[in-house]
């Protein structure tokens, strides 16, 4: 059994599930395909009725949907409603605007006339990770259902419940069999899956390794893709910056489900007139959060998604500490059920330290000094990662000016609040490539065409 929720707060299995045969499998595939042919002419309004429908119930199912994120993956319940919510506006927001997004633009060529138009392609793959097990799943099935295409998706193993919870809320929408599909699948199958030639492009979110054996897999039969493979983003704090409203985003920045985010606040890069203030502050912020139910309204401080994951954490902890860094707080496991880590700083962090390029995805923060601004927006730069990334000062002018110097695929300037259907998300290097949510997020797989009309003679 791959699938399996296993809740983190008591390391209790809650529900195990098969995969899919062969059989089973194929049949999603076609089911997908088959549905594609009527879907594809169904007018922007008629689609907008089913999606905007799931939007709504999701809405009014905050609470059970909440309640199953918490108890497979472990996000404190709070957040859990708040990811519930955002993934209803992002349904909502598809099914009002996919038409204006995709709405026939006009060029003006030399002689007759032209215009751009878009299509959908087919069946999209998707496989999406644990760490947001709605929201990873709104952000794909908005855009590309609403375009007029189907998906068939591959969850995380951890999440399954949330994935057919999902499903099920489109069904109950009113969703046509094949428009969207969860797949219960192993890798193995994935890969067949990627080969399938009814398959026309692929969007994944997951590790840099992931993203490049599936990217090359899905280059291989020529098909679009978009990756999103995490980050390290730079919290860069300058010598004007108002820490009585920085430190609390810091800590939100790195804690946020408990730190298992892409775009989450990972190095914090601080002028050197102010690292101690803020070092100190900021180690003092994380030492109140209390680890607890994540079910409790009261806990601040929630567990790791697994016990692998939590090794995995403590493993690069300690090989970073055995290599050179210096460990300022945390770097252990709290002592109590489940999958507890102490909210951790490391610092003194050389280049030739394998935690200078890694990710940490949970409760760790690296610490860097920097002489000034300058120097904080080369050691930022210095990343194989290039997702997002924020700068804190009290010139907006000046953190402007250090947003377009910084090489990601977002930047935000005294917040880190990317939770709109409006704003795009993606970035650049290792952080992969393409756009999810906005305007780009529904542009990636349509057919562009260009279809012109002019009265013209043969060339001679």
């Amino acid at each position: 059994m791959t699938y399996q929720s296993i809740n983190p707060f008591s390391g209790e299995p809650v529900e195990s599930f098969a995969e899919m045969t062969a059989q089973e499998l194929e049949a999603a595939i076609a089911a997908a395909a088959a549905c594609f042919e009527t879907w594809r002419q169904k007018s922007y309004a008629e689609r907008a009725v089913i999606i905007g429908k799931a939007a709504e119930l999701m809405h009014k199912n905050v609470e059970p949907l909440a309640r199953t994120m918490t108890q497979e993956m472990g996000k404190r319940i709070s957040e859990a409603r708040g990811e519930v919510e955002f993934s209803s506006r992002i349904l909502a927001y598809y099914a009002e605007n996919a038409e204006r997004f995709l709405a026939p633009v006009k060029l003006n060529p030399t002689v007759g006339e032209a215009h751009m138009e878009s299509s959908p392609i087919g069946v999209i793959f998707g496989v999406e990770p644990w760490n947001f097990p709605y929201y990873q799943l709104a952000r794909i099935a908005g855009p590309h259902l609403m375009a007029g295409n189907t998906l068939v998706v591959k969850h995380a193993g951890i999440v399954p419940q949330c994935a057919i919870a999902f499903e099920q809320l489109l069904i109950e929408a009113g969703a046509p069999l094949g428009l969207y599909t969860n797949l219960i699948i192993s890798h193995a199958q994935s890969d067949k899956v990627v080969d399938d030639p009814r398959i026309k492009g692929v969007c994944l979110t997951g590790s840099v390794a992931a993203g490049q054996s599936v990217a090359a897999r899905a280059g291989k039969q020529v098909k679009i893709t978009s990756m999103e493979l995490g980050g390290s983003d730079a919290f860069i704090v300058l010598e004007d910056a108002d820490l009585d409203r920085t430190i609390p985003w810091a800590v939100w920045g790195r804690m946020y489900n408990t730190g298992q985010t892409c775009c989450a606040a990972k190095r914090f890069i601080v002028v050197e007139s102010r690292a101690d203030e803020f070092l100190e502050r900021f180690q003092a912020a994380l030492g109140a959060l209390q680890a607890g139910d994540p079910m409790d309204e009261e806990t601040t401080l929630g567990p790791l998604s697994s016990e692998p994951a939590l090794l995995q954490l403590l493993s690069q902890v300690d090989d970073a500490i055995a290599k050179g860094a210096r460990l300022v707080m945390g770097g252990k496991r709290i002592d109590r059920p489940g999958s507890y880590m102490a909210p951790t700083i490391l610092t003194d962090i050389k280049p030739g330290n394998p935690a200078f390029r890694d990710e940490f995805f949970g409760p760790v923060a690296l610490f860097f000094r920097v002489e000034d601004e300058d120097a904080a927006i080369a050691l930022a730069n210095d990343s194989d990662f290039g997702l997002g990334g924020s700068v804190w000062c009290k010139d907006t002018a000046r953190g402007k000016r250090v947003a377009s110097r910084v090489e990601t695929g977002m930047m935000f300037i005294n917040n880190i609040d990317w939770s709109d259907a409006e704003l795009p998300f993606g970035g650049i290097k290792n952080s992969g490539y393409g756009r999810e949510l906005g305007d780009m997020g529904i542009q990636e797989f349509v057919n562009k065409k260009l279809v012109r009309v002019a009265a013209m003679d043969a060339p001679v």
